[in-house]
């Protein structure tokens, strides 16, 4: 069996998910929070294979924590993934942390969204945008998973 392991969104407690079971809610170990819903989800080298491979989308914001376009996108990004617990997958990958991954996705300005299906990029978008635009980029994006 492999596992994938991850940092609970809530209390940061690091846990480990069979692969075969990231369709199904998983919830912490420490403080029995759901992982993989409504909060996104910390990407790192070990587990964003995983995170991408399933059937669920899966939107990916490319930021860093000196980039203020990123920080002012934060609170959006976290906002649409709260209203779309349950039908999309929201991961947050640190840049400055996590650079074998931005330079695998090419990643040359932040923040660079993009939103995944069955390990495949489906959109991609530069730049952040108020909430109104965001959604509505996203529901286009969507349509192109079906």
């Amino acid at each position: 069996m492999t596992t994938m392991t991850t940092r609970c969104p809530h209390c940061k407690a690091l846990n480990r998910i069979p692969t075969e079971r990231l369709e199904d809610t998983a919830t912490c170990g420490s403080c029995k929070e759901k992982l993989l819903d409504g909060k996104p989800v910390e990407g790192t080298t070990e587990n964003f294979l995983s995170l991408i491979q399933g059937d669920t989308p899966v939107v990916v914001d490319f930021w860093a924590p000196w980039c203020n376009p990123c920080v002012g996108f934060a609170p959006v990004f976290e906002d649409v993934a709260a209203e779309r617990t349950g039908q999309v997958r929201f991961v947050k990958i640190d840049t400055e942390a996590q650079q074998a991954l931005a330079a695998q996705y090419r990643i040359r300005s932040i923040p660079t969204v993009m939103v995944f299906q069955k390990g495949q990029v489906i959109d991609n978008l530069n730049g952040a945008l108020p909430k109104s635009h965001f959604d509505q980029w996203l529901n286009e994006a969507l349509t192109k998973t079906n």
